[in-house]
């Protein structure tokens, strides 16, 4: 992956399961109350074989090598893993020095509804919403209390690993490549690798 199409800027903006973010501090969204047995809801692509990701739950700053963040990020990239966030356990990853680029990945836990979850408050809290291509065979979709591509390059990705679950992937490009390429493209890719990475370790 290129580096000048993800070296991303300020502090993380958990989209999945955060409603915005003030000095890396996130705060939860709150989803709807959708019952797990009513999902996959309507228009909600189903997710046909579920992803195992019991270890990464565990281990979730493992779902990036060492040497695909050093390409995001730039050597000496540090990881901060918090198996307790609001969210689900969560990685973020920030690049050496005074860049503002991050790159974050949540094994999301607010509910049991999936993407179910999203698509149901599309273009309510969630005005962004763009689904796109499978990553790695599983249904995606990027979105965000608002769209922040353009003005500060921010994007967040959410992989249904199952009708349940999810993963959240989202970055944030740094100043001097805000407005120079689609942080959604970026954050797909991250994914790819993410999901990658998941599936080989079984």
């Amino acid at each position: 992956m290129r580096r000048s199409l993800v070296l991303l800027g300020a502090s993380l903006l958990v989209l999945t399961a955060c409603s915005d973010t003030r000095a890396g501090t996130a705060s939860p969204v709150t989803f709807s109350s959708t019952q797990p047995d009513a999902v996959p809801g309507p228009g909600v692509p189903k997710v046909d074989t579920p992803l195992d990701t019991t270890r990464f739950k565990r281990t979730p700053c493992e779902s990036l090598a060492a040497e695909e963040v050093t390409s995001l990020l730039g050597s000496g990239a540090t990881a901060k893993e918090e198996l307790s966030a609001p969210g689900g356990p969560t990685c973020n990853w920030q690049p050496r020095g005074t860049s503002q680029a991050t790159v974050g990945i949540i094994f999301n836990k607010v509910n049991q509804a999936g993407l179910t979850a999203i698509y149901e408050q599309q273009g309510s809290t969630f005005r962004l919403f763009m689904p796109v291509a499978p990553v790695g065979g599983l249904p995606a979709v990027a979105y965000g209390l608002k769209d922040e591509r353009a003005t500060s390059g921010r994007c967040a990705i959410a992989v249904g690993t199952s009708d349940h679950e999810m993963i959240d992937v989202s970055i944030t490009q740094s100043e001097t490549n805000v407005g120079k390429s689609d942080p959604c493209a970026a954050a797909h890719e991250v994914a790819e690798k993410v999901v990658e990475n998941i599936k080989g370790a079984k």
